[in-house]
């Protein structure tokens, strides 16, 4: 079994159910078979893709996104995911990593893509917009098994550069079966997908559960207006939102007297703010709003709130099905009950390790447990709490982004002597980074200057909001910069 087989099984049996609402457009299950398997024979006969190749999947929202990933593994490839926010010197850098060299994109990244071309004449691109609709499948789909590499999921390590978490067919399967359980999906219910595809919690929740469950994904065009998401989870009769906190806070603010349809909510990618779980459950009283919780690493889901029974506000839940969860120290032993120490994952939905990174790898899983770097406890009643992360990592409308990374490139910008970077909060994106910078002697830094130095080269979710100048960054005595400090700093000034 892999995870093209499965949604082979799924097109057998709902052909020509809807898979997908795009606007006004309706798309079956056929139609993103049809397109899955035009391009595995593009990938296979013309690319010259063999099993294990990786293949790289550069889209933004779009109903052929699942198209891609089903042609690449039908193709028997693995697909290599790129964060369609990041800048080309980015996306190079994943792709020189991973090896991918054919990249499917479409015509909205024409502008990012034609600088990538440019910058390397060796990578080949195939354009959404031209999967074919042919019927006819000559190409036998590739023997894959559950044990092969499905996907590289890139996300940002603490040494400044993106690290490809390597996730097998039955990671992924895994996972999908667990959050089916405990999510109680079935052919009838509708999801609805506004983040982005390309994220994990989307990627697993979003697209590959409700399309290995035949179920139907309500593909949501705009985010903005949140008119706009409302009239389509109303017109469609959604049934459950996978959203990061800030989509349920808004949601906590509608007026009195509008109905929604949805049965379940829930909040992934971010820590939910019990103000906004307090908001949320007066105002939707009858849709419950279960907070779950999981890195990429483990395909991402590892624990969510039951729908039925006890929901603790502030826990992230319990383990879904199959999964162990253990509280470690640093030496790696267990803890007891209320004790805080680092958050471990065991179960077939954990990675095999990052790409090309066996040191790495090795920190990270240890006697087949993923040591998350998240901190926090568990209760009497097996319930998880987050209270910290070890890694040094700020979270941005739900999306990683790690300081070193952001005070690598600060530190190019001529005339600076010092840069850290820390997070403060935000109440509509969560987290924003701000950057504290010590100019070399005799030098005057602009904080504009230096911004759009910055935003030329990386997403703009990781540039500062903004830039405080100081004569010297605080230091311990082994000369380590004190950000626990500057966070001081930062309250005090906000």
């Amino acid at each position: 079994m892999n995870l093209f087989t499965a949604f082979a099984t799924s097109v057998e049996q709902h052909r020509a159910r809807t898979a997908i609402f795009w606007g006004e457009e309706e798309l079956s299950y056929g139609w993103i078979d049809r397109r899955a398997a035009w391009l595995a024979e593009q990938l296979t006969r013309v690319q010259g893709v063999k099993p294990g190749d990786r293949v790289a999947v550069w889209l933004k929202n779009c109903p052929e996104f699942p198209a891609a990933l089903f042609g690449v593994w039908r193709a028997g490839g693995v697909v290599t995911v790129i964060n369609n926010f990041l800048k080309p010197n980015e996306v190079a850098f994943i792709l020189n990593d991973s090896g991918a060299r054919v990249i499917i994109t479409d015509a909205s990244l024409a502008e990012p893509r034609a600088k990538l071309a440019a910058a390397h004449p060796e990578l080949r691109f195939i354009n959404v917009e031209a999967l074919g609709d042919s019927a006819t499948q000559t190409l036998e789909p590739a023997p894959l098994t559950a044990s092969d590499l499905a996907a590289l999921l890139y996300t940002s390590g603490t040494t400044g550069h993106p690290k490809g978490a390597m996730l097998t067919h039955g990671n992924f399967l895994a996972n999908v079966q667990s959050c089916r359980q405990c999510l109680e999906i079935t052919e009838q219910d509708r999801l609805v997908v506004l983040l982005p595809q390309f994220h994990s919690f989307m990627f697993t929740v979003g697209t590959l559960l409700p399309l290995l469950c035949g179920a139907t994904i309500v593909l949501v065009k705009s985010l903005h207006p949140l008119k706009h998401v409302l009239e389509e989870i109303i017109r469609r009769r959604a049934t459950m939102l996978p959203a990061v906190p800030q989509i349920h806070r808004a949601l906590a603010g509608l007026p009195a007297g509008l109905e929604l349809p949805l049965r379940l909510c829930v909040s992934g990618g971010a820590p939910l703010p019990l103000e906004t779980l307090k908001l949320f459950k007066q105002r939707w009283p009858g849709i419950p709003l279960i907070e779950g919780y999981g890195p990429t690493e483990s395909s991402p889901v590892a624990t969510v709130n039951p729908i039925h029974g006890i929901q603790k506000p502030g826990s992230v839940g319990v383990p879904i099905p199959d999964v162990a969860l253990s509280i470690r120290d640093d030496a790696g032993d267990e803890l007891p009950v209320g004790a805080t120490g680092e958050i471990c994952i065991h179960g077939p939905n954990v990675m095999r390790g990052y790409w090309n990174q066996p040191e790495e790898t090795a920190k990270t899983i240890r006697d087949g447990w993923l040591y998350t770097g998240d901190i926090g406890h568990r209760d009497a009643d097996g319930y998880y709490y987050i209270t910290d992360r070890k890694k040094d990592m700020l979270l941005v409308n739900g999306i990683n982004v790690y300081p070193r990374e952001v005070e690598e490139v600060i530190y190019q910008f001529p005339g600076v002597k010092e840069a850290a970077v820390i997070g403060v909060p935000d109440p509509r994106k969560g987290e924003q980074p701000v950057a504290y910078v010590a100019a070399a002697d005799g030098v005057t830094l602009e904080e504009k200057a230096l911004l759009h130095f910055v935003r030329e080269r990386l997403a703009d979710y990781k540039v500062p909001r903004h830039v405080r100048f100081v004569p010297a960054l605080p230091r311990n005595a082994t000369g380590k910069v004190l950000k626990t400090e500057l966070r001081k700093q930062a309250a005090a000034q906000a």
